[in-house]
């Protein structure tokens, strides 16, 4: 019966004195990066070199074992350490699209100050006077902190801008619909008050409409501040999505509280769209009610497209996507409502008056 023998790869080595003696292994070290797995049914002495697995790292060599890096870090190219993982969130810096949705959102902001401007120095003129100029300027405040708002999704999310961020463009966007939602029904009381004897009359004025903002923004208000005190947003690290890469999001707190903030927005603005709708065929004197119409459709059209996109991203993606939404329906609200009155304002003043807005109505 033949013995067992050793194969060897190398069989001599030469020791510090210069001598040849045999060597007493057939494999290579295992280097860095590697650690040793002994080979089926061989000697001890035999064993083949694999790559550490993903997350781990050798760092000496001939491991048998290699070491796992923290949550926080990730192991380098050849395994032999570990490094701290990538940051993942909308920087100002490293991300082209946040300079572009803030020179958007900046650009809008200053349009709606020169807007503001125009209003102010026309304030006195029959088309700002004919659709309630107090709310025209309280529209359009609330337009304004809402393209600032954007700045809050910006950056490196911390627990102070998760809380604020949707908080702060829920509460000045239901502010805005609700504005409108009173423009539309003062739209339809002024019209039942023209008829002679109409006990309409008594429901014409500031009262009527700064209740109506007053009580409608209360309400998401109180949405907002529930949701604060029960369970607010604050800041996540999701480190299994993208390996190697920390995702810095904001964690909703409570899914429940994010869509009741949404879901009054939406609430308010079909309202406003179903009350303008009807209204659509009044008097062109009163015809504030078109723009409105369009106005909150477009805001229903991008916020119902909103929802599954947000559900179906991850990290600065979502992020995008509510800037996304909060610039175009911010937007539509301002060019459907406002821009038609300023160019008459600045380029039809001939139409700018009351004898012809009277003539108009009748």
């Amino acid at each position: 019966m033949s013995m067992p023998h050793l194969l060897m790869k190398h069989p001599m080595v030469q020791n510090a004195l210069g001598e040849w003696t045999p060597r007493a292994q057939c494999s290579d070290n295992c280097l860095p990066g590697y650690r040793k797995v002994p080979k089926p049914g061989a000697q001890s002495c035999c064993y083949d070199c694999v790559p550490c697995p993903e997350g781990e790292i050798s760092n000496t060599t001939d491991n048998k074992n290699c070491i796992q890096c923290q949550d926080m870090e990730r192991p380098n190219t050849r395994r032999t350490k570990c490094t701290a993982k990538t940051e993942e969130f909308l920087s100002y810096t490293n991300d082209v699209i946040s300079i572009i949705l803030s020179l958007i959102s900046v650009s809008s902001f200053f349009i709606s100050v020169l807007i503001l401007g125009v209003f102010i120095t026309y304030r006195d003129t029959p088309i700002v006077r004919a659709n309630n100029r107090s709310l025209s300027f309280l529209l359009l405040v609330s337009i304004k902190l809402s393209f600032l708002s954007v700045f809050l999704f910006l950056g490196r999310p911390v627990d102070i801008t998760c809380m604020l961020r949707n908080v702060t463009f829920g509460i000045t966007f239901s502010i805005a619909v609700s504005s409108l939602l009173a423009k539309t029904i003062m739209v339809c009381v002024a019209f039942k008050a023209t008829k002679p004897g109409s006990s309409w009359r008594k429901w014409l004025g500031v009262k009527l409409s700064n209740s109506v903002v007053l009580f409608c923004s209360s309400i998401q208000i109180i949405i907002c501040m529930t949701w604060l005190a029960i369970s607010p947003p604050f800041q996540e690290l999701d480190i299994h999505t993208s390996p190697g890469t920390i995702i810095i999001q904001c964690n909703e707190g409570s899914a429940i509280g994010f869509y009741s903030v949404i879901g009054y927005m939406g609430l308010l603005a079909a309202v406003s769209f179903v009350l303008a709708f009807l209204a659509r065929s009044l008097p062109d004197s009163f015809n504030e009610a078109k723009y409105i119409t369009f106005s909150m459709l477009l805001f229903c059209s991008v916020w119902i497209t909103m929802i599954p996109a947000y559900l179906s991203t991850k990290g600065k993606n979502t992020v995008c996507v509510e800037i996304f939404a909060i610039l175009t329906s911010s937007a539509g609200l301002l060019a459907c409502i406002f821009l038609p009155k300023c160019y008459t304002i600045v380029f039809r003043p001939e139409i700018n008056t009351r004898s012809y807005l009277r003539g108009k109505q009748f």
